[in-house]
């Protein structure tokens, strides 16, 4: 019987083939241009119908998030439309750490990625079809490295500013599946949240802050291997002109509510992290921040307060990271979304794990969230 084929050649496509032997492989992930940041993975097989494959990603105990493996279950696809998590098993002994992903499929071809890729062209026709809806305003903020257009959404007539934005780390693609969702939602006509949103929110929604680390097939970093999410107290045209016409946008409007949307690859849960250690945090802010998370926790079981990361002490926050930032920048209240790769363990799902379509689902909670947080406890009776 032939070889399997693999390919990596396409949008976000990243694998390196060691060797194959009939449907078995030996493969690396390869590195973000000029950073030392990997993890991310998304390739092709082919040849590969009724066949028992066994492939093995091999060197991952030098990724980026080692502790990410323990746990963790594959996405495959065979029609790039549902992607389910397939049996993975991980050895840290092996081969300077092993992940192996078995799975037997019933195409000839499957697609295999660490999460459920949004391509570039998926972004397109997202970025056209919110265009042509009914008061949505589209703007491009800047160009990236690789001369791609940083794509901003603006809709509502209120007076309250509220910047939405996401991918700044690209291999966290379920970032822009909860902008889709966001955007579904706010795009409705029929939709009372976004109804009373759009009254009295001006909402500026950028689905994907980094396109080229996107399209390369990159985990965290640009074109120039600069993680985007440590510039911002900085930013600059040389090294990340994209936080740079971000904030350069967010100074015209203002900033009352921020969203900066990622994925975590180690905790398996959906959680929230804040501004606590800048230096001018106020109680009102973080009495702000507290509430949206109650509010969020209290309307989606895909959301919890228990798992997080470690909250820094008054004045450690750093500041070249774009929630930290802002909420000193402006005084606002600015958080950051974490949706994980392995499954929401709360709330888990055998099949799928985390996916793309509970990312959308989540992107419409969040805004289910701020429309109640905008009316203060004071305020109801």
């Amino acid at each position: 019987m032939n070889t399997i084929q693999i390919t990596a050649a396409f949008d976000s496509g990243n694998i390196e083939v060691l060797s194959i032997n009939g449907a078995s492989a030996r493969l690396a992930i390869r590195k973000d241009h000029a950073s030392d940041f990997f993890q991310w993975f998304h390739f092709r097989v082919s040849g590969a119908k009724g066949r028992a494959l066994d492939l093995a990603l091999t060197g991952l105990g030098a990724a980026a998030y080692p502790q990410g493996w323990p746990g963790y279950r594959a996405c495959f696809s065979e029609d790039r439309e549902y992607w389910g998590r397939a049996e993975t098993t991980w050895d840290a002994a092996a081969d300077g750490g092993t992940l192996t992903i078995r799975h037997t499929p019933e195409s000839d071809l499957c697609w295999f990625a660490y999460f459920a890729p949004y391509s570039m062209e998926r972004h397109h026709d997202l970025i056209a079809t919110a265009a042509l809806a009914d008061g949505v305003d589209y703007r491009c903020l800047g160009h990236s490295l690789d001369g791609q257009p940083i794509d901003c959404l603006d809709l509502g007539e209120g007076p309250l500013q509220v910047w939405l934005y996401a991918r700044q780390h690209p291999g966290e693609s379920m970032a822009e599946w909860w902008m889709e969702g966001a955007l579904e939602r706010l795009t409705d006509p029929a939709d009372p949240i976004a109804r009373a949103l759009r009254q009295r929110c001006r909402l500026h929604l950028v689905p994907n802050a980094n396109p080229d680390g996107s399209r390369r097939g990159h985990l965290r970093t640009n074109a120039a291997g600069v993680n985007l999410n440590r510039e911002w107290a900085s930013p600059s045209a040389e090294r990340s002109p994209e936080v740079l016409a971000l904030r350069d946008a967010m100074d015209a409007s203002g900033v009352d509510f921020a969203i900066d949307v990622h994925g975590d690859e180690a905790i398996p849960a959906v959680f929230i992290a804040g501004f606590e250690g800048i230096p001018s945090m106020t109680e009102a802010q973080l009495a702000g921040y507290r509430r949206y998370l109650a509010i969020l926790d209290r309307r989606t079981p895909d959301f919890q307060t228990r798992l997080g990361y470690p909250v820094a002490a008054k004045g450690k926050g750093n500041l070249a990271m774009s929630t930290n930032q802002l909420a000193e920048r402006f005084g606002c209240v600015a958080m950051t979304l974490e949706m994980p790769f392995k499954d929401h363990d709360p709330l888990s799902d055998p099949a799928q794990g985390w996916s793309a379509e509970r990312s959308r689902q989540l992107g419409r909670d969040c805004l289910g969230a701020l429309a109640e947080w905008l009316d203060p406890p004071e305020s109801i009776g």
